[in-house]
């Protein structure tokens, strides 16, 4: 028999062809290898079980590539089996096909979407023995591989035959929860226990720690382990309730945490900012704390601290709290109410409201040029149709604004309670409360009318927001798409005005560090900026969806959609003054042309060395000590600069960061865990603050804001490394004296000074001192007087006192503790062994925070000792007065 019939009879070696298709793949010559591929699969011998030979010797996986040796093969051999039908896996013998199929089963070790579904396919894994495929996944679980391993359950449908505690927690463990949100994607009872188990770690005392203990095996880093915090776990459980449309119930940790916030934010809100009027805040405490007598405890021990001992009392009344429950101050203070203030909070009367606001109303803020007549609700469908005659009509200018009940984040989106369609001589305004009026066919077909015409000119400002609570409310909008034509969103105008006020004011360096700091946001900024008076805002957080609305209510409604009127007016008349083109109709487009070419650009120059090297901040050469920041030099042409006068906003990558700064005296906003990146560019465009931010956002962040505002970091550098950093490249040169004269709290540069008898009373009028604790505060007082006799030494005041302000304690309000701000001190903070050590405490008027001298001090000042602006002896003298 000759060489060739010997060959033939052989076979083609599959080790051979795998040689051949590896060099043919390292030449990147696709063409040759589909050739050679397919004439060697003819050659082979058992070619299924050749072709799983070959892919067993090629390359293992490769990151970041699409396409690899393994998968070009699997393509090429689907293409080759459609010409040859009859090599398949039924025409095998039963115990050879399932050896065949266990050793594609053994290469499924690749998360790459189409390898894994070529295999399944060719090799009909899909009706191997479930018991059999539940152990591949085990096998890749105990290799650590968890990301793989669910790959492949999702792939063969496996969910119903391995325990999703097992398969998920491990991806949430590693921030992977979108990858476990696939696995239970479609199967109800496991989209349910997805969400019980995220509820369930957001009870107070869920232990991360505990549940890795679990996965041994399983390395977590430290960012991961913190990303598993019940704020950030609340916010996925909300989201996950409603896209998979579960029942709250399910989730009570979660609700109650959201609530709670929602019930100290409010606080905040009524207390501190004084931005709410007593009956919204009223509205929206019922609302959030319900029939929940946990919350409704947790909302009296609030009051306590941010108003005052009667209104506890009174709120404990009207929920009738145990007295086991209340702090005994609450239960003293209710013994003494007078009868007629323990109904005073069922009965608030609204008070008599006029249409004309006070003269220092009118002088303060914008306002509306109609009278109340003009004003016409529309809550029937003849009143819809007669205004729609005059809102559809040919050229028509329509301000088109909404409102919604707030649910303090408990569901994601809220469905409209209030239209606001404002026109040069009236306003109406689309009153969907009304039972019946709101699903009227009618109505729906109004609102489509009304943003498909053309010819109308709709004007808004952040119509992404409205549009979203507009689908939520018609779900006809989902199903048959919203047609959008002639729209203006106003807030893009906002944007361009933005950025062209900092190109005009930008002259140099120094520019970036200093600005006016403008307490209004958003739309009020722009009718301030266009108008000159902002809008007022108190009603803002009303309880819409309550009817009669109040005036105010009615009011604030009105004024914020016919304001767009009035801005538009000025800005189409004037567009130079504002750095606008002439047609502000070609902003948002134009301007989306423009991210677009940013973008772009971003990418072109992050493909150059400079953008890994120079562009990042990171560790320096010893030759460039300090360093480049987003391709900026160093300001070290300067002269140095005080850390007062550097303003940043610290994205929540870097709290760390944020925090440190702070610490030296630099004014800086830290973005929490749950805000939105964009949140650091609208405040660096409102407060003219320089971005630090580290990772992805920087491209988007980069672009929004002027050159050398947005300042890239190395997030794998410790936050102490950044700091200097930061120091360096601004020329800031701390000393002694500016440790501490911010709070590391909320950032106010403003204390007052508590001397320890004042603290003392304060503790123990507030019911934080035990029987016990008061006894020791008294012999405390008695020895402090007894050194008072004879001493005349007064505690010298912090080393920052001249670079911060400081407040009277005679403005403490005797009552409640608060600060005239609304801040109460917090004096649960204060542990009670300290009292006898410190003579004085120092609290932030802004937010209550207690501070004293202590160690913290000395580390900050060895920390940062290469950065300060001292000489060996201020040391020694800083050490000494702490």
């Amino acid at each position: 028999m000759s060489r060739a019939h010997l060959d033939a009879a052989a076979g083609l070696d599959p080790a051979a062809l795998k040689d051949q298709l590896f060099e043919l793949w390292t030449q990147k010559d696709l063409a040759t290898l589909h050739m050679v591929a397919l004439q060697g699969f003819s050659k082979l011998n058992n070619t299924l079980e050749a072709v799983l030979t070959i892919l067993e010797s090629c390359p293992g996986k490769q990151k970041g590539r699409s396409l690899t040796l393994g998968l070009q093969i699997l393509i090429e051999f689907q293409i080759w089996m459609k010409e040859h039908p009859q090599v398949s896996l039924s025409s095998l013998p039963e115990q050879q096909a399932l050896s065949l199929q266990r050793r594609a089963l053994s290469l499924l070790t690749d998360t790459q979407p189409k390898f894994m579904e070529a295999l399944i396919n060719i090799y009909q894994l899909s009706s191997v023995d479930p018991s059999i495929l539940r152990l591949q996944v085990v096998r890749l679980q105990a290799l650590n591989s968890y990301k793989e391993a669910v790959a492949i359950a999702i792939k063969l449908k496996l969910q119903n035959e391995l325990s999703m505690e097992e398969m998920c927690i491990p991806l949430i463990l590693q921030d992977k929860l979108s990858l476990a949100e696939s696995y239970v994607q479609g199967h109800k009872h496991l989209e349910k226990a997805l969400v019980a188990l995220l509820d369930s770690w957001c009870h107070p005392d869920f232990d991360v720690y505990q549940i890795n203990k679990q996965f041994p095996r399983l390395s977590i880093s430290r960012h991961h382990m913190g990303a598993i915090q019940p704020k950030m776990l609340t916010k996925h459980v909300i989201r996950l309730v409603e896209k998979y449309n579960v029942d709250q119930a399910l989730c009570p940790n979660a609700l109650y945490k959201r609530k709670l916030d929602s019930l100290r934010y409010l606080m905040y809100k009524a207390y501190v900012e004084n931005g709410m009027t007593e009956e919204n805040w009223s509205d929206h405490v019922q609302f959030v704390v319900g029939d929940d007598l946990e919350l409704q405890i947790q909302l009296v021990e609030l009051l306590v601290r941010y108003s005052s001992l009667r209104k506890a009392a009174q709120w404990s009344i009207r929920y009738n709290i145990p007295r086991a429950r209340l702090p005994s101050a609450v239960w003293a203070t209710q013994q003494t109410l007078p009868q007629h203030l323990h109904q005073a909070l069922n009965n608030n009367p609204t008070p008599n409201e006029d249409w004309v606001p006070s003269p220092s109303h009118c002088e303060k803020f914008y306002q509306v040029p109609l009278t109340r007549d003009k004003v016409l609700f529309v809550d029937t469908p003849e009143a819809l149709q007669r205004c729609q005659t005059i809102l559809l009509k040919e050229g028509a200018v329509v301000g088109v604004d909404m409102e919604w009940q707030p649910a303090f984040g408990c569901v994601s989106s809220q469905q409209v309670a209030l239209i606001q369609l404002a026109v040069s001589e009236q306003v109406f305004l689309i009153d969907l409360c009304v039972k019946g009026f709101c699903q009227h066919p009618d109505t729906i077909s109004f609102i489509r009318k009304l943003f498909s015409q053309p010819n109308v000119l709709k004007l808004a400002y952040g119509m992404s927001g409205d549009l979203k609570c507009l689908f939520a409310t018609w779900q006809q909008l989902i199903d048959e798409p919203l047609k959008m034509k002639g729209v203006l969103d106003l807030l893009n105008v906002h944007q361009k005005i933005q950025r062209s006020k900092t190109k005009r004011k930008q002259n140099g360096p120094k520019e970036v560090l200093v600005g006016e700091n403008s307490p209004e946001k958003g739309l009020s900024l722009l009718v301030q900026q266009v108008l000159g008076q902002p809008l007022d805002k108190t009603e803002q957080m009303s309880n819409w969806e309550k009817r009669p609305l109040r005036v105010n209510q009615i009011r604030y409604a009105v004024a914020d959609a016919y304001c767009l009127l009035d801005v538009y007016g000025v800005l189409s008349s004037r567009p130079t003054e504002f750095g606008l083109p002439a047609d502000l109709h070609s902003i948002s487009a134009s301007q989306t042309e423009k991210v677009k070419e940013k973008k772009q650009k971003n990418k072109q120059d992050c493909s150059k060395e400079e953008c890994h090297g120079a562009q990042k901040v990171s560790s320096p050469s010893p030759a460039v000590e300090k360093g480049l920041l987003c391709g900026e030099q160093p300001y070290e042409d300067l002269p140095s600069v005080p850390p007062q006068q550097l303003r940043v906003v610290c994205d929540n990558m870097l709290q760390g960061l944020g925090r440190y700064l702070r610490c030296l005296g630099v004014d800086v906003v830290i973005l929490e865990n749950t805000d939105d990146h964009k949140k650091a560019a609208e405040l660096a465009h409102q407060e003219s603050r320089v971005i630090l931010t580290c990772g992805q956002p920087y491209q988007s962040l980069r672009s929004q804001v002027g050159e050398g505002r947005c300042l890239l970091l190395d997030c794998s550098e410790k936050a102490r490394d950044q700091a200097v950093r930061i120091l360096r490249h601004f020329n800031i040169r701390p000393t002694t004296s500016d440790i501490f004269s911010r709070c590391q709290a909320c950032n106010s540069d403003e204390y007052v000074a508590v001397p320890r008898a004042d603290m003392i009373n304060m503790l123990e009028k507030k019911g934080f001192l035990k029987d016990q604790d008061i006894d020791q505060s008294n012999r405390v007082l008695g020895q402090v007087d007894e050194e008072a006799s004879t001493s005349s030494v007064t505690p010298a005041r912090p080393r920052y006192t001249h670079q911060c302000r400081w407040a009277s304690l005679s403005g403490l309000d005797p009552d409640s503790l608060a600060f005239p701000g609304g801040a109460p001190i917090q004096l649960h903070t204060v542990p009670h062994g300290l009292l006898p050590k410190i003579p004085v405490f120092y609290v932030c008027t802004r937010c209550g925070k207690v501070f004293w001298d202590g160690s913290h001090f000395e580390r900050v000042l060895s920390m940062f000792q290469d950065v300060f602006h001292i000489k060996d002896q201020d040391t020694e003298t800083a050490l000494a007065n702490h």
